[in-house]
């Protein structure tokens, strides 16, 4: 394809392409036009900050100059003009300036961007919240915390580090765990982290299977999609996963082996807003729910958030920040 940006009725032009490190891990991607008009977006990827500045660097000198409006050409620009494609660094560079360009081109037409992705499907949105802890006290007291801010569903560690076979005694702390959360009237979701081999994972499934958690979520390490898609027909679980993925064509053997029953892509790692709404949508396509993954900054989850209020296939959306409204508002922009 050409590398050359295509021309637009908008005189509005990429001036300076800047990034942020922002404790305590954020990587911010910041975007001014010739209009002076400032787009901001997140490019995230815990532990690998330094490879994802690099992958910007190139891509900043490339679409310095480009339209500001192109937001689809820059996005096939950044993903295929290259010999090597996807992957997590690559993609989460790709995040940080489609996100950026969203964000300037709602405030260059004065409407939020879930307006520009063909408005509001809903007007709230349920929202799940991370707990930890390893002790039942702890679990009890962050549940607690979580039921009386008014959170109805959390997600927790399902289970510490099992070997490949290992004494079934282990998982009774995880059916415990999920109990103690149930106690207190909230849903949860059980994350294996995919740190649990297929032996445990299959024993696991079926002791969670009579409490009734709301999903689990990485039983197997991505890959082993067969595998995964095994558990997923013995167990009558949803089985979330996606986190690690980040393409459609990354999450399209999940769903035609029926391996998955909620996609569940960051918007900070797979493309931006442009690419983890199309895998919403091709998700749809396959009866499978959307609930964004979302443990980084406030720019990532804004970014859910609008394309949550546009997807009609969306389930939960994760959030680490506690404080926030657990149906969020969507009038304002």
């Amino acid at each position: 394809m050409s590398t050359n940006p295509l021309p637009s009725p908008v005189q509005d032009f990429i001036a300076k392409i800047e990034v942020f490190r922002v404790p305590p891990r954020w990587l911010f991607v910041r975007i001014e036009s010739t209009s002076g008009y400032v787009g901001w977006g997140e490019a995230t990827l815990e532990g690998h900050t330094e490879a994802v500045e690099g992958a910007l660097k190139d891509l900043s000198r490339r679409f310095l100059g480009w339209p500001t409006d192109n937001i689809e050409d820059i996005w096939q620009n950044g993903y295929r003009a290259r010999f090597y494609r996807g992957g997590e660094v690559l993609m989460s560079a790709i995040s940080g300036i489609d996100i950026a360009l969203w964000d300037l081109k709602g405030k260059r037409l004065g409407v939020p961007v879930w307006s520009l992705l063909g408005g509001m499907v809903r007007d709230k949105l349920p929202v799940y919240c991370w707990i930890g802890g390893d002790r039942p006290s702890d679990i009890l007291n962050e549940a607690q915390i979580r039921k009386d801010a008014g959170f109805t569903a959390v997600k927790m560690n399902a289970t510490e580090d099992l070997g490949w076979l290992d004494s079934p005694a282990k998982l009774d702390a995880s059916v415990e765990r999920l109990q103690i959360a149930k106690s207190v009237g909230l849903d949860a979701g059980m994350d294996f982290h995919g740190r649990v081999h297929r032996p445990m994972a299959k024993q696991l499934a079926l002791q969670l299977a009579p409490l009734r958690p709301l999903f689990i979520e990485e039983p197997l390490l991505h890959g082993h999609i067969p595998e995964i898609a095994s558990i997923a027909k013995q167990t009558g679980i949803p089985v979330a996963l996606g986190e690690r993925l980040y393409t459609r064509q990354d999450f399209r053997p999940y769903l035609e082996a029926g391996a998955v029953d909620i996609v569940q892509p960051d918007v900070s790692h797979a493309g931006g807003i442009s690419e983890t709404r199309r895998i919403s949508i091709l998700a749809e396509t396959y009866d499978v729910g959307f609930a964004p993954h979302c443990p980084n900054g406030p720019i990532a989850l804004a970014a859910s958030f609008a394309m949550d209020v546009a997807a009609p296939n969306v389930s939960l959306n994760l959030s680490v920040f506690s404080n926030i409204s657990t149906n969020y508002h969507l009038y304002s922009s």
